[in-house]
């Protein structure tokens, strides 16, 4: 499925046309301006999936930012926005084939990483309320009580509810499970199987973060998945060799210019990994 099939930057020209109309000399920073026409970026056609590749200060992630802030996407966490973010968006243009669902979304490496410091965090909140009521289960057992108004009923009640149980099941009864926690790799792939819904438009960046190579192959599958039978459309800021292998993607090398289309396996980085795993092909045997 394609929702958004063609997205357009402003031009070199246009940002210095800025520049020179508002004659701000304030300011040591532009951002987003000056990052994506240095690559000489003015254009991107879509696919169902489209791929964009490059290291780090490549414009990747800027893009992505971009893109999402265009056309209004939700996001989970704050980003790195400038001044002058509005006014480079306004300066965009952008293509549909379809309309964009309204539960498309960006997702990031930070709201991943968010998503399981809050686990955390509730389970170490749950675990201090934990031993507060190991306390109050003893006070409510052993302390001499007598109601004098109805102001004391939810005392009573405690007393009674620690006279009838055990320690153990005190607790059980007033306080909520710990909610379980994953290894990284396994709470990374939970958030993105509970993100990415049928039919929506979700642009990716770094997916791979926090992920072992088994676990990207595992999303690998789930996001070829998505797009092929549940009418997905992905825009993938990534270097991982096995992200970019992902059938059928449209890949943009950010680190050429002007940008250009390749296939994975012409990218820099994944020649990298040929090349080393090639040179000690023998020691695997």
């Amino acid at each position: 499925m394609i929702y958004l099939s063609q997205f357009i930057f402003p031009t070199g020209e246009q940002e210095s046309d800025f520049f020179w109309g508002e004659q701000r000399t304030c300011y040591d920073s532009y951002y987003p301006f000056q990052i994506l026409s240095r690559r000489n970026l003015r254009m991107l056609d879509f696919e169902p999936v489209t791929i964009l590749y490059g290291g780090n200060g490549s414009g990747k992630t800027t893009a992505l930012n971009i893109i999402g802030e265009t056309l209004g996407l939700a996001r989970d966490t704050l980003y790195n926005r400038s001044n002058f973010f509005e006014t480079y968006t306004q300066m965009c243009d952008f293509e549909t084939e379809q309309p964009v669902p309204k539960h498309s979304r960006i997702i990031t490496s930070d709201d991943v990483f968010d998503y399981m410091l809050n686990l955390r965090s509730l389970n170490e909140g749950i675990d201090r309320k934990r031993e507060g009521m190991f306390e109050e289960y003893l006070d409510s057992k052993y302390s001499h009580f007598q109601m004098r108004s109805m102001e004391d009923y939810e005392r009573l009640k405690k007393v009674v509810s620690a006279r009838s149980k055990t320690q153990s099941k005190y607790v059980r009864a007033n306080l909520m499970d710990n909610v379980r926690e994953h290894s990284n790799g396994e709470s990374a792939f939970i958030y993105f199987s509970e993100k990415i819904q049928e039919n929506g438009l979700y642009l990716l960046d770094e997916p791979e973060n926090s992920l072992s190579p088994e676990r990207q192959q595992e999303l690998l599958r789930f996001l070829e998945d998505s797009a092929r039978f549940f009418g997905c459309q992905f825009i993938i800021a990534t270097h991982s060799p096995f992200l970019l292998s992902m059938r059928g993607a449209r890949i943009y090398d950010l680190d050429e210019d002007p940008v250009d289309v390749k296939r994975w396996t012409e990218l820099a980085n994944v020649r990298a990994y040929y090349a080393f795993f090639k040179e000690h092909e023998r020691e695997f045997t």
